[in-house]
């Protein structure tokens, strides 16, 4: 039941814009993705829209400012994934830069409180006798939470970037780009841009106010966060979070960055100098985020804040730790799904399917998220996946992952209005959503679910494609044009990196990891280096092969070498 993908190429764009003397491999990338100058492909943090189009920015700087001025207790809150995580390290970290004195952070423990600004946290944070709550990445969905907050006469105010329900939540203010009517002309930014965003205009009303005496604080040192958290959230970059992430790779490549992402950067065995979104999405985020997936986010956290470096590498191996235990756990959990899945297989309609849930009452809540993405991947059909909320527990936590074109969260409000009650709670965006229902409920929602996938899912929809920039010429299979690409970003979702495909003769095979296969390739006189991971399927490819691949540099062979990443590979 694996889909087939079908190999597409990118349509071609013009690329008259870009002058002559521009490579012409980046003026037809940038042009196929609709950037017509570098102001567009490369932008600059001059070009990033003001922060006054917020609604609800002139009462986020108003609460703020004034709970500083009295000297009162701000407590940021933050969420259990790596955008909550990173935003609420710039939102502690900010707001102590620009005077706060009195800033303390608390983050829900997921087995114990749940998502966000819960009661059970409302509980728990009456400790610290805040006065002035902060929500990052959370709390447009958190009405009782807030609710609870509100009778403790504590102020809230929520930054968040989740699309809001039919009611918004009683905070005393709200910034969300994506609450109905909100001017703000980009719908893209992370909760860790959002905050970000705040604590530009409250820079702004401070220095307007006299409040510097000496230097306006610099808050571009926060933007190391807010490239992490914005490429893990896999939010799309379009221009203005490519301003923002491209800004924190800057520095986060000058060796500037905090020192928490610093010895993260050293555990992931990346090199600092060459640094990338890719591999912010696929080691540096991952080690943050597995601290909220099975132990408690705080310590993610508390590695964001830390400023001793020393400190910071103790508690990065440790993260490292956990992540090493969350693969385990995600690959036994994706083994489990796989086995389901060949269940299923046996009944002849499972292949016309339009969407699938999974659930097995020994999964972790912390990873089903990974299991949904891996099997969306295998099955290009949205994917649901479920466990206990804790274990023993009759209430069940979903974890959702969707595909281009099927909107998951407008999904699960179509499901509640069609079954009221059938849900308890559900957010999200379109590409991923979380929910929470009865257990007793789930096979009444599986067969809701699928109903409504199949009203909104057409054929081509659930034909898998591999979108590739065309062919790459023999003289650009280089060292020099690899180079070239792995700087020309920050690629990632809205903004795909670049893949090429094109015909190769296979001269070499070798399997590694028991998954995976190590290729040497021949093209047009050339002798290539390449890997496929996942790829080995228990017969070696001969003869010629058609693949999709990367062109990457091979800094593991150093020189001129390069690497083809393969993604998809087919018969010539």
């Amino acid at each position: 039941m694996k889909a087939a993908p079908r190999l597409v190429r990118r349509a071609s764009a013009d690329v008259s814009a870009w002058p002559d003397n521009f490579p012409a491999l980046l003026a037809r990338l940038y042009a196929a993705r609709g950037a017509t100058g570098m102001e567009q492909a490369q932008p600059k943090l001059a070009s990033l829209l003001p922060p006054d189009l917020l609604d609800g920015m002139d009462g986020a700087v108003a609460l703020l400012s004034e709970a500083m001025a009295a000297d009162r207790h701000i407590v940021v809150v933050g969420d259990f994934d790596c955008d909550g995580a990173t935003a609420c390290a710039v939102g502690v970290r900010g707001l102590r830069l620009l005077g706060a004195r009195h800033v303390s952070y608390a983050v829900p423990n997921r087995i114990v409180h749940g998502y966000g600004l819960s009661p059970s946290l409302v509980e728990e944070l009456a400790a610290l006798k805040p006065d002035l709550l902060v929500t990052v990445d959370h709390g447009i969905a958190c009405h009782a939470g807030i609710e609870a907050a509100k009778q403790r006469g504590w102020k809230v105010l929520v930054t968040d970037h989740h699309l809001p329900g039919e009611s918004l939540p009683p905070a005393d203010v709200i910034v969300d780009p994506n609450q109905r009517g909100d001017r703000f002309p980009s719908k893209a930014l992370a909760g860790v841009g959002v905050m970000f965003y705040v604590l530009l205009a409250l820079r702004r009303h401070l220095r307007e106010a006299g409040h510097f005496a000496d230097a306006v604080p610099d808050l571009t040192q926060l933007l190391d966060l807010v490239a992490v958290g914005t490429v893990a959230d896999l939010v799309p970059l379009d221009t203005n979070n490519r301003a923002l992430v491209g800004a924190g790779l800057r520095r986060l490549r000058a060796g500037q960055g905090c020192a928490g992402l610093r010895a993260l950067i050293e555990v992931s065995q990346r090199d600092a100098s060459r640094l990338t979104a890719a591999d912010i999405g696929y080691a540096v985020g991952p080690r943050i985020n597995a601290a909220g997936r099975l132990e408690d986010m705080a310590l993610g956290i508390e590695c964001l804040l830390v400023d001793d470096l020393p400190r910071a590498r103790d508690i990065a191996t440790t993260l490292n730790e956990i992540n090493g235990e969350r693969r385990a756990v995600q690959q036994q959990m994706t083994d489990e799904a796989e086995r389901a899945l060949a269940v299923v297989s046996l009944d002849d309609t499972a292949a016309n399917r339009s969407a699938f849930c999974f659930y097995d009452d020994q999964w972790h809540p912390g990873v089903v998220g990974l299991v949904a993405s891996k099997m969306k991947e295998r099955l290009h059909r949205p994917v649901i996946a479920f466990a206990p909320a804790e274990p023993g527990s009759d209430r069940l936590r979903g974890s959702a992952r969707s595909i281009a074109g099927f909107h998951m969260r407008d999904a699960l409000a179509d499901v509640a209005a069609r079954h009221p009650g059938l849900i308890e709670r559900f957010g999200g965006h379109a590409m991923a959503a979380g929910l929470s229902l009865p257990a007793a409920s789930l096979p009444a929602f599986e067969r809701a679910f699928a109903q409504c996938a199949e009203r909104w899912l057409t054929p081509e929809l659930l034909e898998a494609e591999v979108v590739s920039d065309g062919e790459l010429q023999s003289g650009e299979l280089n060292r020099r044009h690899a180079e070239l690409l792995r700087d020309a970003g920050p690629w990632g979702q809205g903004f795909p990196e670049p893949q090429f495909d094109g015909e190769f003769e296979v001269l070499g095979t070798r399997v590694l990891g028991e998954r995976h296969l190590k290729l040497e390739l021949g093209h047009a006189g050339l002798r290539l280096n390449a890997i496929h991971f996942g790829g080995w399927e228990g017969v070696a490819p001969r003869g010629r092969v058609r693949i999709a691949y990367r062109l990457e540099p091979d800094d593991y062979r150093g020189g001129d070498a390069v690497q083809l990443v393969v993604v998809h590979r087919e018969p010539a």
